[in-house]
Parts: structure tokens; sequence; C-alpha cells
């Protein structure tokens, strides 16, 4: 399965009890990867995909229940306990630091490689860091 995360420099995913996640480039970025494929978000990210949920399979069971081709784009779960499910990691970075209530909880630095690196503008950030991460 591959997985979509957000985060800060300091690997923060939520801050504030807010989303780190809204930034319409990226939503963008993400449908279009995964024309195709199927994608899972769970009901906490619905409001980030109003009006194209049609493509997109809402679950918030979606890391039990996806394929191993699937995309499954996360906010808030902890993604340790799947990691030896996951074979592709896309991380969007705003290359800033939030006070992160949430983060991520894989050490990238422990059985992944970087396979991509890209620098886009995004709508709400000068310039978002997007890392592909295989095994």
């Amino acid at each position: 399965m591959e997985i979509i995360v957000c985060l800060d420099d300091r690997n923060g995913m939520l801050f504030n009890h807010r989303r780190q996640s809204r930034d319409r480039r990226v939503i963008e970025n993400i449908l279009e990867d995964s024309k195709g494929r199927r994608l899972w978000i769970s009901s906490f990210s619905t409001v980030l995909f109003e009006g194209k949920l049609q493509d997109i399979i809402v679950d918030d069971r979606l890391l039990f229940r996806a394929g191993d081709n699937d995309l499954c784009f996360i906010e808030n779960i902890p993604l340790h306990p799947f990691e030896g499910k996951i074979g592709t990691l896309v991380v969007y970075r705003w290359n800033r630091v939030y006070p992160a209530d949430v983060s991520f909880d894989i050490d990238l630095n422990h059985g992944w490689r970087i396979k991509d690196t890209k620098e886009f503008s995004g709508y709400s950030h000068e310039k978002i860091t997007k890392e592909i991460y295989t095994r």
C-alpha cells in the first residue's frame, strides 16, 4: 500500500488540533497521482476532497481494508502498526515547523530510502517538497 502524509520539518501531522494538509495544490497533486488507482481517506479528510469524493473511498478503517496497490491519505492515524504493509510513503513537507499535537510515527531513517524529491509552489505555502520513500 502507498501512504500519503503531510508533515512539517519535525514530522508533525496536526498542530493546535488543526490539519497540516490543507493546501489545494497538494490535493490536486494527490488526485493526479491517484488516477487509475483506488484512493482511500478517512471521514476526517473528506473536507479536503469536497466535490471530488465520487472517485474516493471514505472509510475510517482504511488501513485494514486497502489493498497492496491502493493509496491511503493519512492525517491523524498512527502508522507504525501498519508499517509492514506499506511499500511506498509519499511525504509532502511544508518546510516549516509548527507546534505539533500529532506526529508521524515511522522513522524514515530505518529501512526506508528516498526515491525521488520534487519541489513545487503550493497555494498556501511558497514551497512544498514532495518526497517519495520506498523500502
